[in-house]
């Protein structure tokens, strides 16, 4: 069986000569074409994908919605979004990783690279409580609940959480943290995201038990008195 990383590339018919398909397969990945968003879509309904690449640039429209979709679709899936030259970058697309035409070879594969798992067997645990938090492979075991698979942006943000056990992390500072900016004027981005945590930890994601909103100001990871004083980083014992 080929052990290779999947990429989903969703592209224009007409990308010809713009197609990132060369530079993805020379590096060893193993790639499915799809043409529009709902091809893509549908594609995911029954297959899965290590990464999505989304190359708005060679197509109509930048994608933004497109984008977003697959988000909901597939969240745990790692997305880059690439957009033409001078054209805006539009974070509404929910990207993990946004590139600007042209670019070469090497910056695909390199951010590529860093939002696929690592070699696993150099694993770092983080384990608190009920969570336990896999570092390398970018993945959440909750106690009840099995384990998550989680997207770069996921992983950085409940490490966050899982580094400062009942302490309140305002909006800012995760803003800072996790997608490197304090620009607080739209954190639907952060929310989105808080959800999604969510659905991996909490029992009833409806009403968290463990991370807690405290109304205007940020959250909290609520840990049980009973539990570890600080983060247990450890090993893993079986690579």
């Amino acid at each position: 069986m080929d052990s290779s990383p999947f990429v989903l590339l969703v592209e224009g018919q007409t990308a010809g000569r713009e197609s990132l398909a060369s530079m993805l397969e020379k590096a060893g990945y193993t790639i499915h074409i799809v043409n529009t968003g709902a091809e893509a879509l549908n594609w995911l309904d029954e297959n899965h994908s290590d990464l999505i690449v989304f190359d708005a640039s060679t197509m109509r429209s930048n994608g933004v919605r497109n984008c977003r979709r697959l988000r909901r679709l597939a969240e745990h899936i790692p997305i880059i979004h690439s957009r033409a030259a001078g054209e805006a970058e539009d974070r509404a697309a929910e990207a993990d990783v946004y590139l600007e035409r042209p670019f070469s070879s090497r910056k695909l594969i390199n951010r590529t690279k860093a939002l696929l798992p690592a070699d696993i067997s150099r694993e770092e645990i983080v384990r608190y409580g009920s969570i336990t938090l896999y570092r390398i492979k970018r993945s959440v075991d909750v106690a009840g609940k099995g384990e998550f698979t989680l997207t770069p942006k996921l992983a950085l943000l409940l490490e966050m959480f899982v580094r400062h056990p009942n302490q309140l992390l305002t909006r800012p500072q995760l803003m800072l943290a996790v997608w490197e900016t304090d620009f607080v004027g739209d954190t639907r981005t952060l929310d989105v995201h808080i959800r999604w945590i969510r659905e991996c930890i909490e029992t009833d994601p409806s009403r968290p038990q463990l991370l807690k909103t405290i109304r205007g100001q940020g959250y909290l990871l609520n840990i049980a008195p009973d539990a570890s004083a600080s983060p247990d980083y450890i090993p893993d014992p079986h690579p």
